[in-house]
């Protein structure tokens, strides 16, 4: 699994995951799984190319104190 791009909006942030042609179906779903169990990340998209490559959208909310940090509350 690569990672190759984060986004962060408002009260979510995004990470772009790139999966190579090789990759079964069951071990996608498999190391998705592990990601999201242990960072926190839930599943936004999913694009399957014709060549095999899978884009995955990972999101999750941001936790309070990155958004009150964000704002210039926390300092």
């Amino acid at each position: 699994m690569t990672s190759t791009e984060a986004v962060v909006e408002d009260d979510w942030e995004y990470q772009r995951v790139q999966l190579p042609p090789g990759v079964s179906r069951v071990t996608a779903s498999v190391q998705l799984a592990i990601q999201a169990e242990f960072t926190g990340w839930e599943l936004a998209n999913v694009r399957l190319y014709s060549d095999g490559t899978r884009r995955v959208w990972l999101r999750r909310r941001r936790r309070s104190r990155d958004l009150l940090t964000a704002q210039g509350v926390v300092a």
